[in-house]
């Protein structure tokens, strides 16, 4: 094995509180950096400490949106200048994984458009976990570390020890994602097929499977307004299940989602850490994956398999 290369960490202001998690984890100090606002809303970035020869990791998931997204280009442009050996984004919510396609003529892709950013800024690799959209890793021309939610969502969901187990997913495109954990549970899948009104408005949820008196987890990478996770967890109550609970990696929860959540038939929604959590409703809970993104920062600084420590 590969001694550990020198490096530093560092975190953008929202997501310093995971950034703090994943130093404590690996043993060292988070880098200091100073993020000067001013008043007409600029922000500039600067380093308080030699990082000359390092690897260099930046720790920012990019919600809300623009803000953080322009504070990470802005310290990997810093960090370039500062003589970096080389600058690793670890970003554990990438945000606009979303617009990974033309879905109607004359838009954007604007999760290419953020590969091509952060490509120009100067990262020389990403770290990330659960993209909307497996194929944004070809979006890169830099090596990019994949992780999964599911490392630390499966063996809670085991720890429940629910009896007559289903999962499900609250639409065709998370199929596959489902699929990996009923096959680690070893549990039937259940499938729903979802028709929208318009984005963040859902029209209609079809069940495709039997659900009458089981226990229910929905599967998921990301809860925005909540509409389809919750109008799916009802539709199951209405056929008979025991009980539901959704899992999903990225806690966007914007408004009214907490109030949907509360209101609905889910028993609680697990999510990980990657985005904070600030409203308050005791069905949410929070699973933390500093840890998995600690090793992985280790396996890279060691020059060793990222894959074989996170392969499912």
């Amino acid at each position: 094995m590969s001694e550990c290369r020198p490096f530093k960490v560092f975190s953008g202001t929202k997501t310093k509180y995971l950034a703090e998690r994943i130093c404590q984890s690996l043993g060292c100090p988070l880098g200091n950096m100073i993020i000067t606002h001013f008043a007409d809303g600029e922000f500039a970035v600067s380093f308080e400490e030699s990082i000359r020869g390092n690897d260099v990791y930046l720790v920012q998931s990019t919600f809300p949106n623009s803000d953080n997204l322009m504070e990470l280009l802005l310290m990997i442009d810093a960090a370039k200048r500062a003589s970096a050996r080389s600058i690793i984004a670890v970003i554990p919510y990438f945000g606009w994984a979303r617009q990974d396609r033309k879905d109607k003529p004359r838009v954007s892709i604007g999760a290419k458009l953020v590969a091509d950013l952060l490509s120009v800024a100067g990262i020389d690799r990403l770290i990330t976990m659960d993209l909307h959209a497996d194929q944004i890793q070809g979006f890169f021309d830099v090596p990019v570390d994949h992780l999964y939610g599911s490392l630390v969502s499966i063996p809670y969901i085991e720890s429940l020890k629910l009896e007559d187990l289903v999962i499900a997913t609250p639409d065709v495109g998370g199929a596959k994602r489902a699929q990996l954990f009923a096959k680690k549970l070893n549990a039937p899948l259940v499938m729903c097929n979802k028709t929208r009104a318009r984005a963040n408005v859902v029209e209609s949820i079809q069940i495709i499977g039997d659900v009458k008196d089981k226990n229910v987890v929905l599967v998921d990478d990301m809860v925005d307004t909540a509409g389809t996770i919750t109008k799916a967890a009802d539709e199951m109550l209405k056929a008979g299940a025991k009980s539901v609970r959704a899992v999903a990696s990225h806690c966007v929860m914007s408004d009214p989602a907490s109030d949907r959540v509360q209101n609905s038939a889910l028993t609680e929604i697990v999510f990980t850490d990657s985005i904070p959590y600030s409203h308050k409703s005791d069905k949410v809970r929070q699973l933390s994956v500093a840890d998995m993104f600690a090793r992985a920062i280790k396996c890279v600084s060691m020059q060793v398999s990222v894959s074989e420590e996170f392969n499912f």
